[in-house]
């Protein structure tokens, strides 16, 4: 009774600021970067993806909508922000394949074929698979094609913390919803995964609650092979038995995390920055978005980090774009990062309902970038 009456005391403390206006000035980013709203037409803005032709889309969570956004002249901004699907539950997992735009939707995955020939008439969603786990509780579905073409589909755990079979794991399909198997095992709820050039995998998953302000982290895994287990819900963060499921158990027997990235930050969608308009340091870069907490004492989270990472290490993690929350009241909250063909980086926000754009203007004595002039590609 406690747990859920903490649960819904912090929705209800998160409500009153639901798509406010976006407080850019108060955004902090490093040298020579600059932020601005790309729409702030999304309500509820999750997952990004990118069509074949540029289009931006964007999944939601409560608006149950998925949006696409145009930028037909070239400023840098959507001029134009369509609805494409609408009546979704918690649609906030977009992938993008072969001119058609997969969705998730709780216990279903639908399509819509050849949407951006379409985005002025939709098409009807086309059922892919309605044989997903229907549950609510982190039932909400981010989406990634892999280099192996294959739809990654993640199922959360239906809970805080429990040992239930055929959850919290990672799971992948044909495009036709057939052949599913599992990938990953031993992940709470995953919100966000990538892959890096090397091909392997890379993704966030949400930390437990109810074990106090700093325990346990949430995590960045690397997944190098098919059926490796994290832990979930054994042990956490690499090294922490969890106080009811770890009797018995010993951490050593799961793959710990690549990096722990904090307490209740609600690590969601990650990419590879692999663009040339930001200086060279940050090429291959991790982008994490970080949603932050709910029910921490003081909040965590509301930012978005950068991973450097050295083969399979992680060497360096550090804040990218902070001030999402100004003390203990946030305006913001991150949910994915998707870079742009351009070099420029987009980031979700979920509470003030908008995309932004991040780009870079070197400053006196910064790296150079190789980044095109006009639209142009640099000589070789």
């Amino acid at each position: 009774m406690r747990a859920s009456l903490i649960i819904i005391l912090g929705l209800v403390a998160l409500a009153p600021a639901a798509y406010a206006k976006p407080e850019l000035d108060k955004l902090i980013l490093p040298p020579g970067f600059h932020i601005a709203i790309y729409s702030d037409e999304v309500p509820d803005a999750r997952e990004i993806t990118v069509g074949g032709h540029g289009t931006v889309f964007v999944g939601s969570s409560d608006a149950g909508k998925v949006y696409a956004l145009t930028d037909s002249d070239g400023s840098g901004k959507a001029n134009k922000v369509r609805v494409v699907a609408s009546g979704l539950t918690q649609p906030i997992g977009i992938a993008f394949k072969g001119g058609d735009l997969y969705i998730s939707a709780i216990s279903r995955i639908v399509v819509l074929r050849d949407i951006e020939s379409h985005l002025d008439d939709p098409p009807k969603p086309e059922l892919v698979t309605d044989k997903l786990t229907r549950d609510t509780h982190h039932g909400g579905k981010y989406l990634a094609f892999g280099p192996d073409g294959k739809l990654y589909v993640p199922i959360g755990a239906p809970c805080n913390v429990c040992d239930q079979k055929g959850y919290a794991k990672l799971t992948r399909m044909n495009a036709d919803g057939s052949g599913v198997e599992d990938v990953a095992l031993g992940l709470r709820n995953t919100v966000g995964f990538t892959w890096n050039q090397d091909g392997t995998l890379w993704l966030t998953d949400n930390g437990r609650d109810m074990m106090g302000d700093d325990l346990p982290s949430d995590e960045l895994n690397h997944v190098t092979k098919p059926g490796q287990h994290f832990g979930f819900p054994y042990c956490h963060q690499g090294d922490t038995l969890d106080p009811d499921f770890g009797k018995g158990k010993k951490c050593a027997d799961y793959t710990p995390p690549a990096l722990n990235l904090g307490a209740h930050v609600a690590a969601l969608g990650l990419r590879f920055y692999e663009g040339k308009a930001f200086p060279s340091d940050y090429r291959q870069v991790l982008f994490i978005a970080e949603h932050g907490s709910w029910n921490r004492s003081t909040k965590s989270g509301y930012r978005v980090m950068s991973v450097d990472i050295q083969g399979d290490r992680v060497s360096d993690y550090k804040v990218f774009i902070d001030g999402f929350k100004q003390g203990e009241q946030a305006w913001g909250r991150p949910a994915d990062v998707q870079p742009l063909a351009d070099g420029s980086l987009l980031v979700s926000d979920e509470l003030a309902g908008a995309v932004y754009r991040v780009t870079y203007t070197k400053v006196p004595g910064a790296p150079k970038t190789d980044a095109p002039k006009n639209g142009k590609k640099p000589a070789k």
